[in-house]
């Protein structure tokens, strides 16, 4: 095949889009750039705190974050979370630290250990057996409190997160299927539904690139990176609907795509009708903003991280 934009051959085809590989990398980038600008996820006067974990998703985020941040002179830092997974997260977050060196990025790490008293392959045996909650589960609701009073305690007005198409779409699926339209009213490339002040706007640059586009990228820019899963992965609900979405894109290219364009036609209409519903609580024991007296976060400290031995 051939590069569309050039006589070299392309080393990228997708539909009818084929590019070598300057030609595919412009492109990566140009497409996050456009994100950004049209959503207006990062302005003047922000500071962005970009999520990042040493994964090829979380390195392509940072790299073009710094590339528009630097450009539009625009402050950033890098936050990662270290859950605590043995042979994993201690891997990827020696690929962060080379990476944030290198270019120079002002990086912050945060843990399960230090701010709630234990890791997740501490508690997510007793997790598993005492609640029925997956380590997955878990995991998601403490690295999103984490991320947010991170980001929010170090003056962040904008958490940037490396989610790309293919976890949009995995979302949006596993909403429809547990009837939970609530929660995909608060998706889109500016999540949430409310301002708040104890919430820090999350945004996602990398909102319309596909995962093997993500990888790709990684790998022409020559990052550090592992390509590897969190072992924990093949027991959430995710994994299933991910090998689904991906069968169906096999055998009808651009139906990712598809979902989340047809899905973005009637967001403001979700936003609109959820929007009436009532507002926040603040955690009585934290005071994070949430849907009742005590914090997801906090109900599974307690259940969970109390009277762990070190």
């Amino acid at each position: 095949m051939q590069c569309i934009k050039c006589p070299h051959k392309a080393i990228y085809h997708h539909q009818t889009l084929k590019l070598c590989k300057e030609h595919f990398l412009e492109h990566f980038e140009q497409k996050v750039f456009k994100t950004i600008k049209k959503y207006g996820l990062f302005k003047q006067g922000d500071k962005v705190c970009i999520a990042a974990s040493g994964g090829k998703d979380s390195l392509a985020v940072l790299y073009c974050s710094m590339k528009y941040c630097r450009e539009h002179k625009i402050d950033f830092f890098a936050l990662a979370i270290d859950e605590g997974i043995a042979e994993y997260r201690d891997h990827t977050l020696e690929d962060l630290k080379y990476f944030c060196k290198m270019h120079e990025i002002p990086l912050h790490v945060l843990s399960f250990k230090q701010r709630f008293g234990a890791t997740l392959d501490q508690i997510k045996e007793k997790a598993i057996t005492q609640y029925n909650k997956k380590p997955c589960t878990v995991c998601g609701i403490f690295r999103r409190t984490l991320l947010n009073r991170g980001a929010r305690e170090l003056g962040a007005t904008k958490l940037a997160t490396g989610h790309n198409m293919d976890d949009e779409s995995q979302s949006l699926l596993m909403n429809l299927l547990l009837g939970n339209m609530r929660h995909n009213a608060s998706l889109g490339p500016m999540t949430g539904l409310h301002d708040n002040p104890r919430f820090v706007a999350r945004v996602k640059p990398l909102y319309f690139m596909l995962e093997k586009e993500t990888r790709l990228f990684a790998f022409l820019r020559k990052f550090q990176v592992k390509f590897n899963e969190c072992p924990n992965i093949h027991l959430s609900f995710r994994a299933g609907v991910r090998d689904q979405l991906n069968t169906f894109e096999e055998r009808l290219p651009g139906a990712k795509s598809g979902m989340i364009n047809a899905f973005l036609e009637i967001l403001p209409v979700l936003k609109e009708h959820y929007r009436n519903e009532k507002g926040f609580f603040y955690c009585e024991k934290c005071g994070d903003a949430c849907s009742g007296k005590i914090c997801n976060a906090c109900k599974l400290e307690e259940e969970l991280c109390i009277n762990i031995s070190s």
